[in-house]
């Protein structure tokens, strides 16, 4: 009688644990779908989904991988539509060795490209004045830089993650 209740409760324990095991399953998935911003990519991490690193991701694409700031860890890609979107903590510039400034939103989107990224929202330049970063492409040993005007500038200077000053406004 022992052996035939021990069965019984095994199989109970293993049903009853499997439908908790699936509930908690569920729950994730509709937490990634109400989740906002970058805290997307540790559902998806939990869930199994691994992405690469950012500036791996860059340089699979043939981008600099310090055009984002350090900090830039958090990013969703699409890749049927190649839609990027890069989450930053706080909005920041960043300097880079060829005395050049970026500032950064908190939110970055573009289009990622075989050498360029385009269509770029929440990325700022410095010439003279702020001016709305729209488009980086990338030929061999310089990277262009489409703020208004073409701007040419050394892709060396962008190939080292560098940290964001924090600043008040984008």
């Amino acid at each position: 009688m022992d052996e035939v209740l021990n069965k019984v409760g095994s199989y109970w324990f293993s049903k009853r644990a499997n439908k908790e095991i699936n509930s908690v399953g569920d729950d994730f998935n509709s937490l990634s779908t109400s989740i906002e911003g970058g805290t997307k990519w540790l559902v998806n991490k939990i869930k199994g989904k691994m992405q690469k690193p950012l500036p791996e991701l860059l340089k699979e694409y043939d981008m600099a991988v310090g055009i984002f700031p350090r900090d830039a860890t958090n990013y969703e890609f699409n890749e049927e539509t190649r839609k990027l979107t890069v989450y930053i903590p706080a909005i920041c510039e960043v300097g880079y060795r060829d005395s050049s400034v970026l500032r950064f939103s908190t939110t970055i989107t573009g289009y990622l490209e075989k050498g360029k990224l385009v269509d770029i929202e929440g990325m700022k330049t410095k010439v003279m004045i702020w001016v709305k970063v729209t488009c980086i492409s990338s030929d061999g040993s310089k990277l262009h830089f489409t703020a208004g005007m073409k701007k040419t500038r050394s892709r060396e200077a962008y190939e080292f993650l560098r940290d964001g000053i924090i600043v008040d406004k984008f």
